[in-house]
């Protein structure tokens, strides 16, 4: 057995589009290569630093991620070698084995499809865009019901009690209206 810590450099993202340990950072090695009869076990740890955006408000987010990896790469010649496809498990080549694909995949299998910036986020208001977690708490926008439009135009002051307009409140859209015609 042989413990075997180091820092690889990302060469190219490893990650998807919204959340990826971007080129240039490194990723932790804290790896134990064992031989066993039919090749190396590589077991150990990798951990980064992933770089994206939350999926609802689009802020900035830093996010740690380690992960567990364990693999087998045969020999060789070894029944292991012969018995399974080329692509169905890595070999060792010249005494060399490339730890890149496993990295690469167990990074990119640990990382959230959606990332968030906390579980609380409320997103992007719908009606300006703004980060509602940044917005006063009353925030809204009146959107008059364009059935109504030509009236607005002509009545401006608006005074009568009943409105057929909607408020739209941080997180959502309402219709107004509950038929064809107006009460």
């Amino acid at each position: 057995m042989k413990p075997v810590r180091l820092s690889a450099p990302v060469d190219v993202p490893i990650g998807i589009e919204v959340i990826a340990v971007p080129a240039g950072r490194q990723v932790d090695l804290d790896l134990r290569l064992e031989s066993v009869t039919e090749g190396v076990l590589v077991s150990g740890e990798a951990s980064a630093e992933a770089v994206g955006e939350c999926a609802r408000c689009l802020a900035e987010i830093r996010q740690p991620v380690r992960v567990t990896v364990r693999e087998l790469y045969a020999y060789p010649g070894s029944t292991t070698d012969e018995t399974t496809d080329e692509d169905e498990l890595p070999r060792v080549c010249d005494d060399l084995i490339d730890l890149a694909p496993l990295i690469r995949d167990e990074i990119t299998l640990a990382l959230p499809l959606a990332p968030l910036c906390g579980p609380d986020c409320r997103g992007l208001c719908p009606g300006c865009g703004e980060r509602l977690a940044e917005l006063e708490a009353g925030h809204s926008h009146e959107i008059l019901d364009p059935r109504w439009a030509a009236l607005a135009e002509r009545f401006p002051s608006g005074g009568t009690e009943k409105s057929d307009s909607v408020r739209v409140a941080g997180g959502g859209s309402t219709e107004s209206g509950s038929g064809a015609y107006p009460e």
